[in-house]
């Protein structure tokens, strides 16, 4: 009989696939980045397994336990894993590297297959990364993109990461833009552990020796928490600040926030959350220019009273090298223009 190996963690690039055999909720809510999720078990026979074994007996649990894991396991063979070859290498994990597992990476590795079985399971590997995100961003030299709302700090990095430079898009992993407007349209923000998970992911591809991109952010970007040592090396980082003209601003704002203006309704919501901080009349004034729909004005009266004191307070307090920061001062916050200053970044980061 051949039986799996059992690896840790430190081995998860080793494998061409790596498989996630607990059920979908547990899967939605952390799962190792790349993994697929083919379950032994289904939320709903999870559950029914559970109340077997309570109810009546672990052995009758056990039992029918056993069928469904041999259903299952059959089905994902067929759908999904009959067409790899010889030489392909799975690693299988469960919550704690337990029966769920065991029983996949056993058949899989008596068919034939380099399988092997991810010791302690999810648990472990959630203690691993925990571990490392309070060590690994401290291997990393930082640049913080700052600048006002509306300097285009997001798609900079873009074109950084385009250019060929390291960036860290915390908002895009968070699925959020980091402001009370900032929920991205039909994008649901992750749970904790798996924005943990992807900062974890995309730190260690990076390479120590060249610099990372990253933008400013407070320590909650939406109702995630950016991992404490990160953030205070992002703190503690030389900084780049993007000046930009208000009328810039205003029309870049209304393009990239223009799924508000087909849903008034969520808006006047998403802005009442700011009634504890602003006075009535102003509140009311804001209402206003949403129903005229005068997005403009709108945006150009919330930068005014809201946005740009909020970012000058936040950012001076929190970011110690702000005051020597490398200004860029563009007309435009054009697709081209973004791309020189990426440009010119790099050049400046080579010199």
């Amino acid at each position: 009989m051949k039986f799996p190996n059992i690896v840790t963690v430190a081995h998860l690039t080793e494998f061409d696939t790596v498989i996630d055999v607990r059920s979908p909720a547990e899967f939605a809510e952390d799962h190792v980045p790349g993994a697929i999720n083919c379950p032994v078990l289904d939320d709903a026979e999870r559950a029914a397994i559970g109340t077997l074994y309570k109810q009546v007996s672990p052995f009758d649990a056990k039992k029918r336990g056993a069928a469904l894991v041999a259903k299952n396991i059959a089905r994902h063979i067929e759908d999904q894993f009959v067409s790899h070859g010889r030489s392909w290498r799975p690693l299988v994990y469960c919550w704690r590297g337990g029966k769920r597992s065991g029983a996949m990476a056993h058949i899989l590795s008596e068919i034939g297959w380099h399988a092997a079985q991810l010791e302690g399971g999810y648990r472990a590997y959630r203690r691993e990364i925990l571990a490392q995100l309070a060590d690994l961003p401290n291997h990393y030299r930082y640049r913080v993109v700052c600048g006002a709302t509306g300097s285009a700090k997001s798609r900079l990095l873009q074109a950084l990461a385009a250019a060929g430079a390291q960036v860290l898009d915390l908002e895009a992993l968070a699925s959020h833009r980091g402001s009370v407007l900032g929920n991205l349209p039909q994008a649901a923000q992750p749970a904790q552990k798996m924005f943990d998970s992807l900062v974890w992911s995309a730190l260690r591809r990076f390479d120590p020796d060249k610099i990372v991109y990253v933008e400013a952010e407070s320590k909650k970007i939406g109702q995630l928490q950016v991992p404490d040592e990160l953030l205070v090396r992002m703190r503690a980082s030389p900084c780049v600040l993007i000046e930009a003209p208000l009328a810039e601003r205003v029309a870049f704002l209304v393009g990239e926030y223009d799924h508000f203006l087909g849903d008034p309704l969520d808006l006047r919501a998403k802005l009442d959350c700011l009634a504890g901080l602003h006075s009535k009349d102003t509140l009311a004034r804001w209402m206003q220019q949403v129903e005229e729909r005068r997005w403009e004005e709108l945006v150009a009266d919330l930068l005014a009273n809201h946005y740009d004191p909020a970012y000058h307070r936040a950012t001076l307090k929190n970011f110690e090298h702000l005051g020597q920061a490398r200004v860029l001062r563009p007309a435009k916050l054009d697709a081209a223009s973004l791309a020189r200053m990426a440009a010119q970044l790099l050049a400046e980061a080579q010199a």
